[in-house]
């Protein structure tokens, strides 16, 4: 087994269950890509089992910090049915669900998504990469599905030094190889294409904030409705689905909104209620200002504005005039439900920047409630870091 040592004073994160080895902790030692390697401190000390990757700032991710603990094939079994433990407990209103998200499943750079009977993985760091045909076989084994599709065509890939991969892992010889799946959502269906969706297919994180919005564009009394960043209409359900007479989806893609358009029918809902908007919701805003136009309730669910706290004071520019706008756009009393997935942006600087957008536009609100992702994306006390999605419920004074 090959040793990592750390200068010392850089096993501080490890002692306390963090997860990452950035490569300036690193006094000496290497490895191949993926390959398993023992962690110490400067005097020798065990501190954990870890992937090395070569390539990567973050130059180990930890598997274990228990040094009786073999990083082998039942590990990754008992890993993954842990993960799956948890979701049982959690009873998910769907049929669509986080299966393991990374670190705070014990599995650093892997994501299962579950739609229906097919599995959807992302392979984003050189650990489980170099563990891909094993964890596969284990995910199968777990769920006791069939069919399991890669997904692994993020940019971060590139970080690890890993080539964009997608495609179906496993599958029955006789299946098809249809990537087009319909989900259950609390009440609702949506259609999800494993193969050309964003992610895994679907915003999965959102699921309880969509049905929080359908409960309070009911409770306010909501008749019309501005969805930003819309993608394949989420939240444009769940607003009629709250009795909205009205929804405007507004997104850069055509083909998200097409499928947006056939979710409001899969639902039942009169296609009159609905309209689909292909510009960018930006220039969208500052229009229907213009034109003197007002909505009751406005979703914002942007696109990651800051991958990285380095592009944070960017990114809270854009952020703030959206929502500045936005403000300027609802009625008296009207919903704003706005979000940021930037791992850039913590919670307290969204905060921030949303009442700094509130500021400049002479308006003030009642903060709701604080959303954040579904408890099947959890966020463990030592990786704070996993709490990416952070959101307001405001309602406008």
């Amino acid at each position: 087994m090959k040793s990592i040592r750390l200068h010392p004073g850089k096993e501080r994160s490890l002692l306390k269950r963090h997860p990452w080895v950035f490569e300036g902790s690193i006094a000496s030692g290497r490895a191949d890509a993926g390959e398993t390697v023992r962690v110490e401190a400067s005097d020798g000390q065990f501190l954990a089992w870890g992937a090395y990757s070569p390539a990567s700032l973050i130059r180990v991710r930890a598997w274990s910090f228990d040094s009786a603990e073999r990083i082998d094939a039942a590990f990754f079994s008992r890993r993954i049915l842990r993960a799956l433990a948890l979701r049982e407990r959690l009873a998910i209103a769907s049929d669509a669900l986080r299966l393991v998200h990374g670190e705070a499943d014990g599995l650093p750079g892997l994501i299962v998504d579950r739609y229906g009977d097919t599995l959807c993985a992302q392979f984003l760091a050189a650990g489980v990469e170099r563990w891909k045909a094993v964890i596969a076989d284990a995910l199968l084994a777990a769920t006791g599905c069939t069919r399991l599709y890669e997904r692994s065509d993020a940019s971060v890939r590139e970080l690890e030094g890993l080539a964009p991969a997608s495609g179906w892992l496993r599958k029955p010889a006789s299946d098809g190889g249809a990537t087009a799946i319909t989900i259950r959502e609390h009440d609702w269906r949506l259609t999800v294409d494993v193969a050309q969706g964003h992610k895994t297919g679907y915003y999965l994180d959102q699921r309880d904030n969509r049905l929080r919005f359908s409960e309070l564009v009911r409770q306010f009394g909501c008749r019309r409705v501005f969805n930003g960043y819309s993608y394949t209409g989420g939240f444009s359900v769940a607003a009629l689905a709250g009795g909205a007479e009205h929804v405007l989806s507004v997104d850069s893609s055509a083909p998200a909104l097409a499928r947006a358009s056939e979710h409001v029918a899969l639902n039942g809902f009169d296609a009159s209620r609905h309209e689909a908007l292909d510009a960018d919701v930006n220039a969208s805003l500052r229009r229907f200002i213009d034109e003197g136009a007002t909505f009751d309730a406005i979703v914002l669910d942007p696109p990651k504005f800051a991958p990285t706290a380095a592009h944070a004071e960017r990114a809270a520019r854009a952020y703030k005039d959206i929502n500045r706008l936005a403000f300027k756009l609802l009625a008296p009393g009207g919903l704003l439900f706005t979000f940021s997935c930037s791992g850039g942006v913590d919670a307290s600087l969204f905060h921030k920047i949303v009442a700094g957008a509130g500021l400049d536009a002479g308006v003030d609100g009642h903060l709701l409630e604080r959303l954040e992702a579904a408890p099947d994306h959890p966020t463990t006390v030592t990786f704070p870091e996993g709490e990416y999605l952070k959101g307001l419920a405001i309602l406008k004074q």
